[in-house]
């Protein structure tokens, strides 16, 4: 009796056990043979059918296992879409491997003449080979060494040559409006940048209030140059004035017009504004640099070819790309990505353009099984509204590289959910910031007019691995895509 007794006891024990999981979860033993698939399918959809921002807009989007690769989830996952800079992935990755995470840029000083004495008597030449992360201390060093050779007068001219490149300046679809802006800056083989974020092509622009109402207010530029024109068209008005200031560079100049008022004690405005032709912006400070250390040109400052005669005297190297990925992913750099793309051209084809870029491009991705036929491909960074591109292809491409020897580079260049330092979190630094989703996420964010996408990355609370895709295409507001993206992912976190 004793014995049955015991025995019925461990029984009902073992059925509690059992059902304390269930229990706690408010979930019946019927609903527990749910699937990932059903749970996907159940909360995705509801989103997709009831979440207004979805009325009119269109859905791509993957998921799937990280370890097999097999989709678990699909909507409209086939449909090409834009995918604005989620497309850097899949630059990216092929950077990685056509040039290698060791791969560097090179500028370098030539000259055509003999030096004698202090003296250069010919052309001193400033060759660029597509560096994007020049920065001003950089022509100091050149000319330092000069000085350090004990150079101190060029009889000749300063000449830039940016033929690495060829003389296309502005990707075939990027819009007129964008011209003026950083993230539309154009690309040459020779250029600056003037921060450590190496925004190429752009200068940084600074307006705070005068310490008196009426009068204009200060306007700084970063790097100091004089390539740049300033039109000061601005007012400090009283504490309580409106503060509307508007920087725009005039349509293919270098004339930055600054236009409107600025309350007294606010706090200052920054922007950053890209210059017509790089090239010549990156001989200025250069020169500038030159004058700076007491050495004098004679002749005049232009673009040109180093000739085959002429000797090396200096050659400076670029961080190697494993170290540039991280600010071109992590900030969704546009100069960078159009840059890799003309490069991989340069390395492979012998033409340092968009055309053959996007041609290696193309060719690397067939390799990592993606399939071109259903991609079109406009430029390296997304920021073409022609760029085509499904949900799956995407979700595809980040499930083969995972066993390239370049992964790991890939992965530490994405952004991460929630984490505070720029360079860590990136565009997701203030997204998913709750601490069950800090971390958990590392993925490519994309924003255009009307899109919002986000590819990477999730691991889930079972401690299970997935890949996904979203492509949100059509919307009327891109801030509220961001936010079903991130409801989305966070359902992904959940499972």
């Amino acid at each position: 009796m004793k014995k049955t007794f015991s025995a019925r006891i461990r029984l009902i024990m073992t059925f509690l056990v059992l059902m304390i999981p269930l229990i706690n979860n408010g979930i019946s033993s019927s609903a527990n043979t749910l699937t990932k698939e059903d749970v996907l399918n159940q909360k995705f959809s509801e989103l997709f059918n009831h979440d207004p921002v979805m009325q009119g807009a269109l859905a791509g989007v993957s998921i799937r296992s990280a370890i097999t690769g097999n989709i678990i989830y699909d909507h409209l996952g086939d449909l090409r879409l834009r995918p604005a800079s989620n497309l850097k992935l899949m630059t990216a990755a092929a950077a990685l491997s056509v040039l290698g995470e060791n791969y560097t840029f090179s500028t370098s000083l030539f000259t055509d003449g003999p030096v004698v004495g202090n003296m250069i008597f010919g052309n001193l030449f400033l060759k660029g080979k597509g560096d994007p992360t020049l920065l001003k201390k950089d022509f100091d060093n050149f000319a330092e060494q000069l000085i350090q050779m004990g150079v101190t007068v060029i009889q000749g001219d300063l000449i830039g040559d940016d033929t690495w490149y060829d003389d296309v300046r502005l990707s075939v679809d990027l819009p007129w409006s964008d011209e003026h802006t950083y993230y539309g800056a154009q690309i040459s083989a020779l250029t600056a940048s003037p921060n450590k974020d190496f925004d190429a092509g752009s200068v940084i622009v600074e307006v705070q209030p005068s310490k008196k109402v009426g009068q204009h207010a200060l306007i700084s530029i970063t790097p100091n140059n004089d390539y740049m024109k300033i039109v000061n068209n601005t007012k400090t008005v009283k504490s309580d004035g409106r503060k509307n200031i508007d920087i725009v560079r005039e349509h293919g100049t270098n004339t930055i017009n600054i236009v409107g008022t600025i309350p007294v004690k606010s706090a200052k405005i920054t922007d950053w504004i890209a210059v017509s032709n790089p090239t010549c912006y990156a001989l200025d400070i250069f020169k500038q640099s030159l004058e700076e250390q007491g050495i004098v040109i004679y002749g005049n400052v232009r673009r040109g070819i180093v000739p085959n005669k002429a000797s090396l005297l200096s050659t400076h190297q670029s961080m190697p790309l494993s170290n540039l990925l991280v600010p071109f992913m992590k900030l969704s750099n546009n100069v960078h990505a159009e840059t890799l793309i003309k490069e991989m051209g340069r390395v492979k084809k012998g033409v340092g353009s968009w055309e053959k870029g996007i041609e290696v491009l193309e060719t690397e991705l067939l390799g990592f099984g993606v399939n071109t036929e259903t991609l079109l491909i406009r430029d390296g960074s997304g920021i073409s509204h022609l760029n085509l591109v499904p949900a799956n292809e995407i979700s595809k491409l980040l499930f083969t590289i995972q066993k390239k020897p370049w992964y790991k580079t890939f992965l530490n260049s994405l952004p991460v959910s929630g984490e505070k330092d720029k360079l860590v979190g990136g565009t997701l630094r203030h997204r998913m910031e709750h601490p069950m989703f800090k971390g958990k996420i590392k993925a490519k964010t994309g924003t255009l007019t009307s899109v919002s996408s986000l590819s990477g990355y999730v691991e889930t609370i079972s401690g299970e691995e997935l890949i996904f895709s979203i492509l949100l295409n059509n919307l009327i507001d891109e801030k509220k895509g961001k936010e079903l993206e991130d409801r989305l992912v966070e359902i992904l976190v959940t499972l």
